[in-house]
């Protein structure tokens, strides 16, 4: 039987061969609502980069790129001005790494303990209770910095000169706390999807639980655990209060957490709750810091989906 007696049996509607259905109106308008949500991300970055533009163009007519860059000094606000943005750019890697070093082994093992040992009624009691720590609002977590880990840290601080009371250590040590849950729940996600013979098959070859978990499970969930650590660290560097709370609002150029400084976000709250004058160049420091901070966090995506892609796995 030829292809096109089929097409022409199946086009007549005899019994064996199914006809293609029409659209309904209601998927049409289904669809519609889902390419609307999807396009309202792409608009909201192109408003947010139209938005950045034009007051980021004029601030750099006014004030060299090489000096942005490059200096040290930072106060846009004082006389005579300085606008050397690597006072608030190492601060901002300060707080995120001392975030990283407390959240990725916490969250990647409890993620590894949810999937791997955690039986179905520890794990449905326990992860909902990790995620309700992603509901606190940060300015608690920001106090909680500033009047119980900084003091507890200044009281049992083993060497002679202990943190001060606006300090990094503290606002990175809790802002680590604050995104567990976030890394926690999407690689707990990423082990779950992994398909059950992979486990079979490893303990069938004597494998211990452990060597499941290292040598089979997080390497082939290694894409999801990927993105749940760059979606870490993406909030990590885009947190506001905690470090305007308990890191302090003086820039500093210095690696050394146990002082105080200023990262971007906390100088873009600062200075926007200020009286700046519209269009001066005080104001459009904020524009020029935001867009700074948009592209290193950009950067950091084009770095994920490219990670995620390289290491993912497809199971059928």
């Amino acid at each position: 039987m030829t292809s096109r007696t089929l097409r022409r049996r199946a086009a007549a509607g005899t019994p064996g061969f199914l006809k293609r259905s029409q659209p309904r109106w209601t998927e049409r308008v289904v669809k519609v609502l889902l390419v609307a949500a999807a396009l309202v991300s792409v608009l909201t970055t192109v408003g947010i980069v139209v938005a950045l533009i034009p007051p980021v163009v004029e601030f750099f007519g006014k004030v060299d790129l090489g000096e942005f860059i490059t200096g040290t000094d930072w106060s846009p606000l004082f006389e005579p001005p300085h606008f050397g943005v690597l006072p608030l750019v190492t601060a901002t890697l300060v707080v995120t790494v001392i975030a990283l070093l407390v959240a990725v082994p916490l969250g990647l093992g409890a993620a590894v303990y949810l999937s791997e040992y955690a039986g179905h009624r520890v794990r449905g009691t326990f992860k909902p209770v990790l995620e309700v720590l992603a509901g606190i609002p940060t300015v608690v977590y920001g106090f909680f910095a500033l009047k119980a880990i900084t003091p507890f840290l200044q009281r049992f601080w083993p060497g002679d000169d202990p943190p001060e009371v606006f300090n990094a250590l503290s606002a990175g040590f809790v802002m680590g706390i604050m995104i567990i849950p976030t890394i926690a729940s999407l690689a707990e996600d990423s082990m779950a999807a992994v398909p059950r013979s992979l486990r079979d098959g490893a303990y069938a070859l004597g494998s211990s639980r452990m060597q499941v978990s290292t040598r089979v499970v997080f390497p082939a969930a290694l894409s999801g655990i990927v993105a749940a650590v760059v979606l870490g660290v993406s909030r990590a560097i885009g947190e506001t209060m905690i470090v305007a709370i308990a890191a302090g609002g003086r820039p500093n150029l210095t690696f050394d957490p146990l002082e105080g400084m200023q990262t971007m976000t906390a100088f873009i709250a600062a200075a926007g709750i200020g009286d700046l004058p519209t269009g001066s160049t005080g104001y459009q420091t904020i524009f020029a810091v935001g867009l700074l901070l948009f592209a290193i966090t950009l950067v950091m995506n084009l770095i994920s989906i490219r990670l995620v892609r390289r290491y993912r796995e497809v199971y059928e």
